[in-house]
């Protein structure tokens, strides 16, 4: 789909459907087509029949003019919209276009900008978004081209970028475990990073033993599929002003191991490997924008499966940085692979690393389904997170780390620390615990997306299935500190 800005008169551009975002009960935006399509419009709103409210959508006829049809597209009050507001806005008419086959349409907003220009253009991509390869039949029609009034260019290529690399994860995300397993993520990973002029290696069943990754080969080597470890790297040219690395969990499907989960439990489990697939989101965005820091995108890959030769309770596991594991339930597994790609991701010496993971059901119980919890060992780089995230859409909520009670039951038993704190506080025991392989003086975040990495609803721009959480926040972040 082409999205393209148009600075003229709308009056004179030969398209048939407009998108008029507005504010509640403020036609404003609408006068950019006339006084008589303003008056109509102003009459509707007087009717109460559409009020300009949030998630509303109307569909006008205008008779004898050039463009025919007008979509009225609610963003709510006016101090309460948020960037985000225009990004669900546009998914949200996207939809509609879609399905009255529009092949065209003519966007205007209430304000302009880079800001307003990007975030359409992510909710007309986000919101165009279907998973349909595996359906016999497939849904033809697709809008050709939109176009935004007063857009910024840049802006617009940008939002392109950033959709597309969330959308790709989102894919990944939704292939089932037959089809993507760490050998096959690993393929992609190569298969991405030489399309994109990115440095990868992939590290086999072997050279993890040899490494010292015992935590992550122990979770893995109950699978008929041996595990994988990635390790993509992107240098800018010239100055290079951060280093940073994105650690991504990697299970590319979680049966729970001996510790097996429920079969209500295992449905889904395909996305237990969402982390992984922002983080290779996140490494085609950057490696498309540019940014003036060297971006690592660390990925442990594995599948947890019971079988003869998988990992047990009780068993005690040596990591990367030397630290003794052991293991309470085979099910809190994705940390343990963390463990690993922690300690080599410190081993880089980065300033700052952000883990992404679908971690916890606990999250969700604390968090609900829509927001990550998010941790970090600094109040500078959580802030910084927060502050994005509040404007990618991707909402994110800081819980604590410093209950030193809870740290205790962690540090109980015959290792050096437990994979399982119990069932109160297990978000938290779970970060403490991957904690322990973040090197010293490495500023840290870690974003458990346990609940927003899988839509279980159609919402905003999202449809049922994997969602690419994570992609835009950490993309956005990365840029950001390329022009601090």
């Amino acid at each position: 789909m082409k999205i393209e800005v148009y600075r003229g008169d709308p009056k004179e551009l030969k398209v048939r459907s407009a998108v008029i975002l507005i504010y509640e009960e403020d036609p404003r935006p609408v006068s950019r087509l006339g006084r008589g399509v303003a008056q109509k419009v102003k009459r509707l709103l007087g009717s109460g029949a559409f009020r300009g409210k949030e998630g509303e959508l109307e569909r006008l006829f205008l008779a004898g003019r050039k463009i025919e049809v007008l979509y009225l597209v609610g963003l709510g009050k006016k101090e309460k919209v948020t960037t985000d507001s225009f990004r669900r806005g546009a998914a949200l008419a996207i939809r509609r276009l879609r399905k009255d086959r529009v092949e065209e349409a003519l966007f205007i907003a209430p304000r302009t900008g880079p800001a307003v220009s990007q975030a359409i253009t992510e909710g007309i991509l986000l919101g165009s978004y279907t998973f349909d390869r595996y359906k016999s039949k497939k849904e033809e029609f697709s809008p050709e081209r939109m176009i935004l009034h007063g857009g910024d260019e840049e802006a617009v290529a940008k939002g392109k970028i950033l959709a597309q690399a969330q959308n790709y994860a989102r894919d990944l995300v939704n292939e089932p475990g037959n089809v993507i397993n760490p050998v096959t993520l690993a393929q992609e990973a190569q298969r991405l990073a030489e399309e994109l002029g990115l440095e990868c290696r992939v590290y086999d069943e072997r050279e993890i033993q040899e490494m010292g990754m015992f935590a992550l080969w122990s979770v893995g080597k109950g699978s008929a599929t041996p595990p994988r470890f990635i390790h993509l790297t992107y240098r800018p040219k010239g100055e290079v002003r951060e280093k940073l690395a994105v650690v991504g969990k990697g299970l590319t499907f979680d049966s729970g191991g001996l510790n097996i989960k429920p079969g209500d439990y295992m449905r889904t489990m395909k996305m237990d490997k969402s982390g992984a697939c922002a983080v290779l989101g996140i490494m085609k965005a950057v490696a498309q924008l540019k940014p003036q820091v060297e971006v690592h995108g660390i990925i442990g890959a594995a599948e947890n499966m019971p079988s003869g030769s998988a990992y047990r309770p009780d068993d005690i596991i040596r990591a990367k940085n030397g630290k003794f594991i052991e293991i309470d339930n085979t099910d809190a597994e994705g940390r343990v692979t963390l463990a690993d790609a922690l300690s080599y991701a410190s081993e880089l010496k980065p300033g700052r690393i952000i883990d992404i993971a679908t971690l916890t059901g606990a999250c969700m119980v604390a968090l609900g389904e829509f927001t990550a919890g998010l941790f970090a060992n600094s109040e500078r780089f959580a802030a910084e997170v927060k502050k994005v995230a509040a404007e990618t859409g991707e909402r994110v909520w800081e819980l604590p780390l410093d209950d030193e009670r809870l740290r205790k039951k962690i540090k109980k038993g015959p290792a050096d620390v437990v994979n399982t704190g119990g069932r109160y506080g297990g978000a938290i025991t779970a970060a403490m615990f991957l904690q322990e392989f973040v090197g010293e003086g490495i500023e840290w975040v870690h974003l458990d997306i346990a609940g927003p990495a899988w839509a279980r609803e159609d919402y905003g721009y999202y449809v049922q299935g994997g969602t690419g959480f994570g992609v835009r926040t950490c993309t956005e972040l990365i840029l950001r500190r390329a022009s601090s």
